[in-house]
């Protein structure tokens, strides 16, 4: 017997409210009891209402039939395609090859994290005969152990020795100098702002796509006007100063900045106070190395009648200063999102920086001219280190210097003797033309001519050094005049007597004669003609003379074959 149209028609009905609710599993067991119900023919009607095939009907009722079905699960075990790493045995050994060499970090880390992209990677290992998708390497590096991590500044830098006992020893004295009811301020210079329409990082509230806006790009010239922010932060009273300075960032701009705090605010918060604590990094214009600013502090203490104590942190621990994040991080707070565009504005915003435990920060403009190239004279250095007192504990850190007492100074020491004149008769002798292959007025003019060019280049050193360490510079070497110094090259460049002689003839060290001939070599470049040419001949080859003796001898041949040669 057929299977009737209202029974097609009733099944119909129940397929289009049912089915959309089942699982791949439920739909193929409910088609298979549908089909079995209507008996022969039952399985080609079914898949012809629900739309499926009938191998999926037939393997329903083998579930069906089935002792033991399989519960909670859609399909069979062993069902569904197989992981790309199974399917493809060397995709993971590929992926590994290509991660190592551009792997950042402690390869045994439980995380890792690789530079190559998830494209660049699937592109890599397509190449190399693996295909995959980019989702599906994720999927392996995740299972590997690796994420996207962004870089962590957390690492401290250079491990000095004594490290930590610096920050105890200066904790310990910070203690001691607010027990005492003695100023401790901590200092530092925040980093150069441009002054101008220029963007800054940092979000503020504004009406809805109404934002501030900047160019979209921001160039900086010579003569764009700049800013410094010296920051001097009270620990005692919880008080900011910020002194703005609008040329360079030197020992004396720190100096300066802090004699401002000390005659603007300090005095009044500490009427009675003899001692001031600094606290300050190892580097930039307040450096523990820096004479200049050691110098500068002692003229600072002489003014003010303090006794200035400074405490350096360790090379590389710099944000630890009080400064940095109890003051420098309020201001960048306050200057977020707003374009700094002239120098009242930003004392305005430095000033309106407040914080709901007390903070308070007074701001001022200097516009004094800070030069570089300073340098200290040899008597200025050796009275700065009879006034500067180091701690026993890292001296280098930590020192205090004291007001000027004429009382206590130690005794001037003696001045060295000069140096003996060079005696008359051994510039004469080294001069004879068998020696510098050129008359005595000859070579006086050479000296006469090469004088602007000795002035010229000296004052091009000058320039060259401005503010770069001299230490090294004339080592130990004596000075000669400008005279002798072209005597001891024309000698040194025709090779005609030895140096240690010539040094032994004129009273000077022999290694005197060799530095200044060596630096005045370049000069006989700027001869006249007629006597580059002289310089300009051959070098004596033989050993020159080594004793007076040979000396007076070679000048009694060199006389004998002139006068043979004119007679």
């Amino acid at each position: 017997m057929g299977i009737s149209e209202a029974d097609l028609a009733a099944l119909d009905v129940k397929f289009a409210a049912v089915l959309p609710h089942l699982d791949e599993r439920q739909r193929r067991l409910y088609l298979a009891a549908e089909a079995d119900a209507l008996g022969h023919g039952g399985i080609v009607a079914v898949a012809r209402l629900a739309e499926v095939s009938e191998s999926t009907i037939t393997r329903g009722r083998l579930e069906l039939a089935s002792s033991a079905p399989v519960l909670g699960r859609v399909r069979r075990p062993g069902g569904g395609r197989k992981p790309a790493a199974e399917r493809d045995p060397g995709l993971v050994p590929a992926l590994e090859a290509l991660i190592e060499p551009r792997e950042i970090g402690d390869p045994v880390s439980p995380l890792r994290w690789t530079t190559a992209s998830l494209r660049d990677l699937a592109r890599e290992l397509t190449a190399a005969g693996h295909p995959i998708s980019a989702p599906t390497v994720g999927d392996l590096l995740r299972a590997a152990g690796f994420s996207l991590q962004g870089m962590a500044k957390r690492r401290a830098g250079s491990q000095v020795p004594d490290r930590e006992a610096q920050f105890q020893h200066i904790n310990t004295t910070v203690e001691q100098f607010l027990a005492d009811g003695s100023p401790v301020v901590s200092v530092d210079a925040k980093k150069k702002e441009p002054i101008g329409d220029f963007a800054r990082a940092g979000r503020t509230y504004r009406p809805k796509k109404k934002p501030i806006t900047a160019p979209d790009h921001d160039f900086t010239f010579a003569d764009t006007p700049v800013a410094i922010p010296y920051g001097v932060y009270d620990l005692g009273q919880d008080v900011g100063w910020v002194n703005v300075g609008t040329d360079r960032n030197t020992a004396a701009f720190a100096v300066e900045s802090i004699r401002r705090w000390w005659n603007q605010q300090g005095r009044g918060h500490y009427p009675g106070a003899t001692r001031l604590l600094i606290t300050a990094d190892s580097g930039g214009a307040n450096s523990a190395d820096s004479h200049l600013f050691k110098n500068d502090l002692a003229a600072f203490a002489d003014e003010s009648g303090l006794t200035v104590t400074v405490l350096h942190f360790p090379p590389g621990t710099s944000k630890w200063n009080k400064v940095e994040h109890r003051l420098f991080s309020r201001i960048t707070h306050s200057l977020r999102g707003r374009p700094l565009t002239s120098y009242e504005v930003l004392l305005q915003s430095i000033s309106a920086t407040r914080t709901s435990t007390g903070l308070t920060v007074s701001a001022v403009l200097d516009d004094n001219n800070y030069p570089t190239g300073r340098t200290l004279t040899k008597e200025q250095r050796q009275m700065l280190l009879q006034r500067v007192q180091r701690d026993d504990f890292h001296g280098e850190w930590n020192y205090t210097i004291g007001p000027y007492d004429p009382s206590t100074a130690p005794p001037a020491e003696p001045e060295q003797a000069k140096a003996p004149p060079i005696p008359t008769e051994a510039t004469y002798l080294l001069t004879h033309p068998a020696l510098t292959g050129m008359t005595r007025d000859q070579f006086d003019r050479l000296v006469t001519e090469l004088e602007p060019w000795r002035r010229t280049l000296a004052e091009a050193e000058r320039e060259k050094r401005k503010g770069i360490n001299r230490r090294g510079y004339n080592p130990g070497f004596g000075f000669l005049d400008h005279r002798h110094r072209v005597l001891a090259a024309v000698l040194s460049h025709r090779n005609t007597v030895t140096l240690t002689l010539a040094a032994r003839l004129l009273g000077r060290d022999r290694n005197t004669l060799s530095y200044h001939a060596h630096r005045t070599r370049p000069l006989l470049g700027f001869a006249a003609p007629d006597l580059a040419a002289i310089l300009a001949q051959p070098r004596r080859r033989t050993h020159p003379p080594r004793s007076i003796e040979a000396l007076q001898n070679e000048i009694t041949a060199y006389e004998s074959n002139i006068k043979s040669g004119s007679s």
